[in-house]
């Protein structure tokens, strides 16, 4: 008997510990987290450091999409972080090689937020090429609207009327644009 009980006392540990897990599945799943953002994309926040409020912009290096965190002294509006983007790199972003390819496309500045959709105004409409610097500059802007939580899709229009953008394959998409049509053009 006093050989039992340990023997009864594992096993009854290992049925515990079994019973206790997450069950295994088959084969992995696709996840898509609440409101659609990819499960890697960043999404504003607060800095877990400082508990500063932290900006997120998309600036370019090496022809690719480079995610830039920016501390701010309070929660940026769309519009805010739409003139951040449009400022260009810090000096000291710059000096990391860090620029920007929305130099070749006037943005207005104005953007409109209308059920989770940004609309953003441009005055030169694209020229239809997909040049990779026409690619890059719209993907700055999809981007780093996006990781706001009250933004899940942006549009571009000219005149009020909506425009075809490039997406990273080079196709134009004449709806609503997501980080999913510029993915293959970010670092992490």
């Amino acid at each position: 008997m006093i050989v039992r009980r340990p023997l009864l006392a594992l096993a009854l540990c290992f049925a515990t510990m079994t019973a206790c897990g997450v069950p295994t599945e088959d084969h992995p799943r696709t996840f898509t987290p609440p409101g659609g953002r990819s499960a890697s994309a960043p999404s504003a926040t607060t800095s877990a450091a400082t508990g500063a409020p932290k900006q997120i912009l998309y600036l370019v290096r090496d022809g690719r999409l480079v995610v830039v965190h920016r501390l701010t002294a309070s929660d940026p509006t769309i519009s805010q972080q739409l003139e951040s983007l449009l400022a260009g790199p810090t000096e000291s972003e710059r000096k990391a090689g860090l620029t920007s390819a929305l130099t070749g496309i006037t943005v207005t500045g104005h953007v409109r937020l209308d059920r989770g959709q940004a609309d953003v105004e441009i005055d030169t409409p694209p020229d239809g090429t997909g040049r990779s610097d026409e690619v890059l500059a719209y993907g700055q802007v999809v981007c780093t609207l996006t990781t706001r939580n009250d933004v899940n899709a942006v549009t571009f229009t000219h005149g009020g009327e909506p425009l075809g953008i490039p997406r990273a394959d080079g196709s134009l998409a004449e709806g609503p644009l997501t980080a999913a049509d510029y993915a293959a053009l970010i670092t992490t």
